[in-house]
């Protein structure tokens, strides 16, 4: 069995969708399918809050029906390998889905089998994770479960990037310390923070402000320290601890409670299609999203092959360049280079603060609201985090809206020599 559409997107994530309405807008005529196997579409961004007990599943959770516009075709299949000399996707039924223009956007893989024994212990012996809807719940009750304990370790791992939200493995961590500080028990816990990488954020500017947040905690950082192994039953993790000249020796920690952030890549079958780079990830121009060989295939969100941060913020940047160049092609007028990088990661420092971090390629800091420092952890943005944001992703970005709140690096520089 075989279909055409003029367009067809695989994945019905914040991107799909997101670029499926907001073309839907433009033209009311165009032929639209979304190739999506969920019937759920989750608000990932708050899987951090639902972890630290200040949101629910249910809050960030919506039927996928509900959100692709009626006038769109849903094929509520997998993808399965990509044709594009042929404009074909092969689905995992064996149908052909043929197209004129293509935009791939399914996210990011889970790779728990990369931490040997992980996937016998998430979700039990206090191993935990905010990284899926079905692990996220699991987190809190893990906290809760050490604030009766009343004291114990605490581990909270990154690995290797790229990941989903870079900042995410240690915000889980800064609302744990902050829940033992509200109890009067923070003293009585080890907090470690075991990151793969040489550094607590990848941007220096964010970093210096953060490094005084785990200072306030007390929380040890471990640096070039990567999650290996885990013994959930001992209760024991295995690190690989790289030094200064390369080396690579093995430790172990044992723990009460350990939050860990699986290992990620992009699906295997972007990885193994024609349609990859070297390293797995759709090839597309960094600035106007369009693919590097095959022109009418587009590429956003976390599975493209540029360089920002994997963000929601970053998708909703990416939509409007991609539907303006889809439409550009169309009309044979010349591809708009709109997209600059920008990704955006709310620091979610306590139960009441976050530092608004923004950043575009090479680690250029972008303040949407330059007139604030910000690197300062602020109330209003804990509002924006469990408030307002949402409330733009359902009710605006997905429903296919334009959302543009310019964002300025300029203004950042007066900010860098103040402490």
């Amino acid at each position: 069995m075989s279909s055409h559409h003029t367009l067809l997107i695989v994945g019905g994530g914040a991107a799909g969708v997101s670029v499926a309405n907001t073309l839907r807008r433009q033209d009311k005529n165009i032929d639209i399918a979304i190739i999506e196997p969920s019937e759920k579409h989750y608000y990932q961004p708050g899987f951090t809050v639902i972890g630290g007990g200040a949101y629910t599943l249910k809050e960030t959770t919506k039927n996928e029906a509900d959100l692709i516009h009626p006038s769109v075709k849903w094929l509520k299949e997998y993808a399965d390998s990509f044709q594009p000399e042929a404009n074909t996707v092969t689905l995992r039924s064996g149908d052909v889905v043929s197209y004129d223009y293509l935009v791939v956007c399914p996210g990011l893989q889970l790779d728990w089998q990369k931490i040997e024994g992980l996937q016998d212990t998430i979700n039990k012996n206090n191993v935990c994770s905010n990284y899926s809807a079905d692990t996220t719940e699991y987190t809190w009750q893990c906290i809760q479960e050490m604030i009766a304990k009343g004291s114990g370790t605490a581990l909270f791992t990154q690995p290797p990037m790229p990941i989903k939200c870079a900042g995410a493995p240690q915000k889980i961590m800064y609302q744990a310390a902050d829940r033992f500080r509200k109890k009067g028990i923070l003293d009585k816990f080890n907090i470690e923070f075991c990151n793969a990488g040489p550094a607590i954020f990848g941007i220096p500017f964010f970093a210096k402000a953060l490094t005084k947040v785990v200072q306030g905690y007390g929380i040890k950082t471990n640096f070039n320290t990567n999650l290996v192994a885990i013994d959930g039953a001992n209760k024991t993790a295995t690190f690989e601890v790289t030094d200064s000249e390369g080396n690579k020796t093995r430790i172990e920690k044992t723990f009460d409670m350990i939050h860990v952030t699986p290992p990620q890549s992009a699906p295997d079958f972007i990885k193994t299609s024609p349609l990859a780079n070297a390293t797995g990830w759709v090839d597309v121009n960094d600035k106007t999203l369009q693919h590097n060989k095959y022109p009418n295939v587009f590429g956003l969100g976390d599975a493209g092959s540029t360089g920002n941060a994997k963000t929601a913020a970053a998708v909703r940047k990416q939509v409007p360049v991609v539907v303006d160049n889809i439409t550009n092609l169309m009309n044979n007028a010349a591809m708009r280079e709109g997209y600059d990088g920008y990704g955006s990661c709310p620091l979610t420092t306590s139960l009441s603060g976050v530092i608004l971090a923004e950043f575009s390629y090479g680690g250029k800091v972008t303040p949407s609201f330059p007139f604030l420092d910000p690197r300062k952890s602020r109330w209003i943005w804990w509002l924006g985090k469990t408030t307002i944001f949402p409330w733009m992703y359902w009710h605006l970005m997905i429903k296919g809206y334009r959302i543009d709140i310019p964002h300025l690096s300029s203004y950042a520089e007066k900010f860098v020599d103040k402490d």
